[in-house]
């Protein structure tokens, strides 16, 4: 790590963090180098290499902060509403994950490299984050479906956040794909993020909701 304030570290990681994010909004996980990366920061590529050593760690950066911003949409949704029912909490939680369209193509990655091939440092500090993510979503249960035992959450929870990871793909196919799929005979319903988390979660959840009437 090189010398110098806690306060520069932390500003070159972010700066470096925001040149990914936006080479990623046009341009695949493939195709970005470090080189690349460096290329959009004010420093030396050569100085990317003393905050990250390698593409999936400044990634799996980007993909910790993603969660982190989704957590704390969560927590306001849980410090400004006192309750809500099936249809109002899939409807707020899919909003969340409308704006979070980069941590859902993230998630559709292959995390294995990405996790793999970053220190372990790294690989703690995200799971912390995601750890937190985890428990947002346990603390909304908990709050506005009070009939849900500690089972239920659980498995919510692990049918939840696995179907995340297929959001990104089912809702932004290439051209490719759909011509792909039309020359397979395959039907294809178009749907949007918000249309294809909030039917998932309030179909989940309304036994729950009807349960605590």
């Amino acid at each position: 790590m090189p010398k110098g304030s806690e306060e520069l570290t932390n500003a070159r990681k972010e700066e470096i963090i925001n040149a990914c994010a936006s080479l990623y909004e046009t341009v695949g996980f493939k195709d970005i180098t470090i080189r690349d990366i460096g290329a959009k920061t004010s420093f030396t590529r050569t100085s990317v290499y003393n905050y990250f050593q390698t593409k999936e760690e400044i990634f799996l950066a980007l993909l910790q902060r993603e969660y982190a911003a989704w957590t704390g949409e969560l927590e306001d949704m849980l410090l400004r509403c006192e309750a809500l029912d099936a249809e109002a909490f899939a409807d707020r939680l899919a909003r969340t994950l409308e704006r979070r369209v980069c941590m859902l193509k993230l998630m559709s990655m292959n995390l294995y490299d990405l996790e793999g091939n970053s220190r372990l440092e790294n690989l703690v500090a995200f799971k912390r984050v995601y750890a937190d993510a985890l428990g947002a979503v346990r603390r909304c249960l908990k709050k506005f479906f009070p009939a849900m035992g500690e089972d239920d959450i659980q498995e919510f929870v692990y049918s939840f956040f696995p179907f995340l990871f297929g959001v990104y793909p089912y809702t932004s196919p290439t051209e490719k794909q759909i011509e792909a799929m039309k020359a397979a005979h395959i039907d294809y319903a178009e749907y949007s993020v918000y249309e294809i988390t909030r039917r998932f979660a309030e179909k989940a959840l309304r036994p729950f909701e009807e349960r605590s009437l």
